[in-house]
């Protein structure tokens, strides 16, 4: 089975709101050390506000640019697709 390369994030349509959810999911990230908050929810919130706003837009563009460029990422890719090959080969 394949799966799609890249997945959508419904959003709210409206500018306005999407902001001010992006806002709180950046401060509510800060806040991740509390039981209820969490630290994921800074990059998730950079994702909203990345819509509409173009600084964070270029940010984000950037960080996706670098980590695919990121020597760390194609020893894992490597290692995963040893390990998938592996597998593969047990399994018959």
């Amino acid at each position: 089975m394949t799966k799609p390369k890249h997945r959508r994030i419904p959003l709210p349509r409206n500018r306005y709101v999407r902001l001010a959810l992006g806002w709180l999911l950046v401060c509510g990230g800060i806040l991740g050390f509390l039981p209820v908050l969490g630290f994921w929810m800074v990059p998730l919130g950079l994702y909203v506000l990345s819509q509409d706003s173009p600084r964070v837009r270029r940010w984000r563009r950037q960080l996706t640019s670098w980590w695919g460029r990121s020597p760390t990422v194609g020893r894992w890719r490597t290692r995963l697709r040893r390990w998938r090959a592996r597998i593969r080969g047990w399994l018959g």
